[in-house]
């Protein structure tokens, strides 16, 4: 049945990553309890014998099994071929019996390095050879995610415009993204250009295989080789976050929307109709000098370095 499901709906999902997840979630932890039972036998027990283990301790991946458990045993019963109520369902029962996600959830944040020490950390970057370094610079620099840098293909890239266009497949939101790219971003890839094939739908990062981008891996693994394994590749999108907030007066909405974040309220997202393009590159020139500075030089210009800017683009 939870083959069927996925075969009915894997169209409307967002990508490959998505799909396996969808499957691995159940392959490990519900298919070992109900995996082979009939569609009628499964009780609420039997969902609790799946869900009890990890509530607490996994957490989101609970929440997602419950949710996966419960579409599966929905889609039996529109089809006509389970009759009694779904027991895997929250609301009026799971929730009677186990304790609400919110209570139990371990909130983890992404290690990010403080906003004030990325001129000194960008420079033992630039002092690093090759493709992960280069990767990494790109990722600080553009202020994007793992995946979407290291997917990077020289096709999404309009160097001319100094634009990077990534695919909504590739995005998380699910929407593409107009990435404006800095002097700095743009030097990161002229130096990739002539080390590989800029042809058709080749990686900007290319890893060993052929046609293929490097790892997700590699970038962590260049932060180990650094001895900053207190660092993840992801905070330095926090570290962005916070210079935005703490170092420049740019508006939430500019902040927001270089980190390709989804719009929460929905009367703003109805009347946002633009990507704030230009305001945005002027940002992603900013960030870019700061990061060229070193740490002392950083926290003397980084309060100040954003604000004229941002008030002649009338924020």
């Amino acid at each position: 049945m939870a083959t069927l499901y996925t075969a009915a709906h894997e169209a409307g999902w967002r990508n490959a990553k998505h799909r396996a997840q969808w499957t691995s979630t159940l392959t490990t932890y519900a298919f070992p309890h109900i995996g082979s039972m009939g569609l009628e036998e499964i009780s609420t027990d039997d969902v609790l014998r799946c869900l009890q283990p990890i509530w607490t301790a996994k957490s989101e991946t609970a929440t997602r099994v419950r949710g996966r458990i419960e579409s599966v045993l929905d889609y039996a019963i529109a089809r006509g071929w389970r009759t009694t109520p779904n027991p895997a369902r929250w609301r009026g029962h799971l929730a009677n019996l186990l304790p609400p996600p919110s209570k139990v959830a371990k909130v983890e944040h992404h290690a990010a390095l403080p906003w004030q020490q990325m001129g000194d950390f960008m420079a033992r970057v630039r002092a690093q050879s090759g493709t992960a370094a280069r990767a990494l610079e790109f990722c600080i620099l553009t202020a994007t995610r793992t995946g979407e840098a290291l997917g990077a293909r020289w096709s999404e890239i309009n160097l001319e415009a100094a634009v990077w266009t990534v695919p909504a497949d590739r995005m998380k939101a699910g929407r593409e993204h107009r990435v404006p790219l800095s002097g700095a971003a743009l030097a990161v890839l002229a130096f990739m250009a002539p080390l590989h094939s800029k042809s058709g739908d080749a990686p900007v990062f290319p890893g060993q295989a052929k046609g293929k981008p490097l790892s997700n891996m590699s970038m962590l693994m260049l932060l180990r080789r650094m001895k900053r394994r207190d660092l993840t590749v992801h905070g330095f999108r926090s570290a962005f976050r916070d210079w935005c907030e703490e170092a420049t007066s740019t508006p939430h909405s500019v902040a927001e929307a270089a980190l390709a974040h989804a719009i929460g309220d929905k009367v703003e997202a109805a009347y946002r109709r633009g990507d704030l393009f230009a305001k945005r590159a002027t940002l992603m020139e900013e960030w870019a000098t700061f990061c060229g500075k070193g740490a002392a030089e950083g926290d003397r210009a980084g309060a100040g370095c954003c604000r004229a800017v941002h008030r002649s683009a009338g924020e």
